[in-house]
C-alpha cells in the first residue's frame, strides 16, 4: 500500500495530467489510457486509484474546484486591502478571467463539464458545479458589508447584484477565451461596472 504522501502526490500528478489532456484536446479525449500516458504512469496505476473513468472525472471536478478556490484566495490575500469589499470583489471577478494557461484550462474544462452535467445529474451535485452558488453567497456578503460601511448605496439589492456580477464575469471570460477581447479589456469592463455601481473602497 503506498504511503499517504505518495498517494497524494500520485493523485495530484494524475489530476494535472487529466486537465492538460482536457485543456489541449477537449474533455472527449480524456480516457484512463490517455491520462496515464500524459502523467507518464502505467494504466494499471490510474485504474488502481480511480477504478473507472467516471470516478476519474468526478475526482478531477473536486480537484479543479479546490485549485480555483486556492487561486481566488491567493489573489484576495495579495490585494492591497484584503478586508475591503471593493478590493475583494474586484479581485474575485478578475481572477475568473482566463488570463493565463491555468485559468484558460479551467474555463475550457468547466464549460465541458457543465455541458455533461446538463445530461448527467450525478455530475451536477459535485462541489465543482456548486461553486457558483457559493461564490454568489460570498459576493452577496461582500456587497452587504460595503453597504454597512457606507461604501455602497443602500438601494442596491446585494444578491441580485452578485448574480449580475457573476454573469458579467462569466460572459467576459468566454469572450476572452474566444479571442473577442483581451484580458485587459475585460478587466477594464469589470472596473467600469464597479465604478458605475458607485462601489467605493471602505473608509479606513
Amino acid at each position: 500500500m503506498p504511503k499517504l504522501a505518495d498517494r497524494d502526490a500520485r493523485h495530484t500528478q494524475i489530476m494535472e495530467a487529466l486537465l492538460r489532456v482536457a485543456g489541449s484536446q477537449g474533455l472527449h479525449a480524456v480516457t484512463m489510457r490517455s491520462v496515464a500516458a500524459e502523467a507518464n504512469v502505467s494504466l494499471r496505476l490510474v485504474q488502481y486509484y480511480f477504478q473507472t473513468k467516471e470516478k476519474l472525472l468526478l475526482a478531477a471536478l473536486d480537484h479543479l474546484a479546490e485549485r480555483k478556490r486556492e487561486r481566488i484566495a491567493a489573489r484576495v490575500n495579495a490585494a492591497t486591502d484584503p478586508d475591503d469589499p471593493r478590493t475583494v470583489i474586484e479581485a474575485v471577478l478578475i481572477e475568473a478571467l482566463p488570463s493565463d494557461e491555468d485559468s484558460r484550462t479551467f474555463h475550457l474544462v468547466y464549460t465541458a463539464y457543465a455541458v455533461l452535467a446538463a445530461a448527467d445529474p450525478a455530475l451536477a451535485v459535485r462541489p465543482f458545479l456548486q461553486a457558483p452558488d457559493a461564490m454568489e453567497r460570498f459576493l452577496t456578503d461582500q456587497l452587504q458589508r460595503a453597504q454597512r460601511n457606507r461604501a455602497l448605496d443602500a438601494r442596491v439589492a446585494p444578491q441580485t447584484e452578485a448574480t449580475l456580477l457573476l454573469a458579467m464575469s462569466a460572459g467576459l471570460g468566454t469572450s476572452v477565451l474566444l479571442g473577442q477581447r483581451t484580458t485587459d479589456d475585460a478587466t477594464a469592463v469589470i472596473r467600469y461596472h464597479l465604478d458605475r455601481l458607485a462601489l467605493q473602497h471602505s473608509p479606513t
